[in-house]
């Protein structure tokens, strides 16, 4: 099944410039997986090294955020949006 990515601005040099990626996956684990096979630099400023999301950065499935569904687990159906929004601070 057919997911898109958003990828914000902050992280499009990961990615040849693009707003989206589709892909194929069923869960978010899957499409975490998806971009460590096609986009490894993407998915080093997403995850850490023991393949948790990076604490800075929040993953939404549509509108609703992956802590309030299951998780990496959170199965995806045809058609959604997986965003991915890093934290931003500054002074």
């Amino acid at each position: 099944m057919t997911v898109t990515i958003r990828v914000p601005s902050a992280l499009r040099d990961c990615v040849g410039g693009t707003p989206e990626l589709p892909l194929s996956a069923a869960s978010v684990r899957a499409a975490l997986a998806e971009i460590e096979r096609s986009h490894p630099l993407l998915y080093l400023r997403v995850c850490d090294e023991t393949g948790a999301v990076r604490r800075h950065v929040n993953l939404f499935v549509n509108r609703d955020h992956v802590r309030d569904l299951d998780g990496l687990d959170t199965e995806l159906d045809e058609g959604d949006v997986v965003t991915i929004m890093p934290a931003v601070s500054g002074g």
